[in-house]
């Protein structure tokens, strides 16, 4: 092998300018996808159970259409073909704002990953005994109220290694965003390779990364897992 290394590069600038934005952007899109997608999936998931069959009819066909169709695909879909249905003055606006990626990243990630959640959301339910529902519904509390206060915080208990799973899902599903032009750890690689030649180097360092900050998230996860954990539902390690 005559290939010869050269790892200093990626502390030479721009290329560490690159590499620091990227990790950045990378962070700050999975953190806030991921905190729109939990909200909106435990909202969906909570629906798919409702005893209405217009709601039920809602979540469901929200979750076929945004789990079954790829996200690749939806990212196009928002980027290149949503602005194109806004009227004029609302599509002019929007190629105005400021980090038109970003915002259409978001968006897509979110979406997509809110589906999977809610799927996640209704199976936990679906594990909890029936008496729980019959002893709050006992105590007065509305169908509302038992989800909020009752079922929704002791099913999270049970969906959080799932839970973990999506947001290492989100957060590698990123890379995705490069091809709309966001500047996440993927994106910069690519930059990175483009100005020196050197994809080894660059592609190495950004799958360090996913690599680093996913392992940090198993780490708290678990260690999440066991201080939430309900004896009979998460079994000790």
């Amino acid at each position: 092998m005559n290939y010869e290394f050269d790892w200093s590069l990626l502390l030479e600038e721009p290329n560490w300018s690159w590499v620091i934005e990227g990790i950045a952007n990378t962070i700050q899109l999975s953190l806030v996808a991921w905190g729109c997608a939990l909200v909106l999936g435990v909202l969906i998931g909570a629906i798919r159970m409702s005893k209405s069959r217009t709601l039920r009819f809602i979540g469901t066909t929200y979750v076929e259409i945004f789990r079954n169709i790829p996200l690749l695909v939806q990212l196009f879909l928002w980027f290149f073909v949503f602005p194109l249905l806004l009227p004029d003055d609302l599509m002019r606006a929007w190629n105005r704002l400021d980090g038109v990626p970003f915002l259409t990243a978001l968006i897509g990630l979110s979406l997509f990953t809110a589906a999977r959640i809610a799927e996640q959301i209704r199976s936990g339910i679906s594990s909890i005994p029936k008496g729980q529902f019959l002893a709050a519904y006992s105590t007065g509390l509305t169908e509302v109220q038992t989800f909020r206060h009752v079922i929704i915080p002791y099913a999270f208990r049970v969906m959080i290694p799932a839970i973990a799973s999506e947001f290492l899902t989100i957060f590698k599903n990123s890379a995705l965003t490069l091809t709309i032009g966001v500047a996440e750890v993927t994106g910069a690689a690519k930059t990175i390779e483009a100005y020196t030649f050197r994809g080894i180097e660059a592609y190495s360092a950004a799958s360090l990364t996913y690599m680093l900050t996913t392992a940090s998230v198993v780490i708290f996860m678990g260690w999440l897992e066991h201080a939430l954990r309900i004896p009979g539902l998460i079994g000790k390690r």
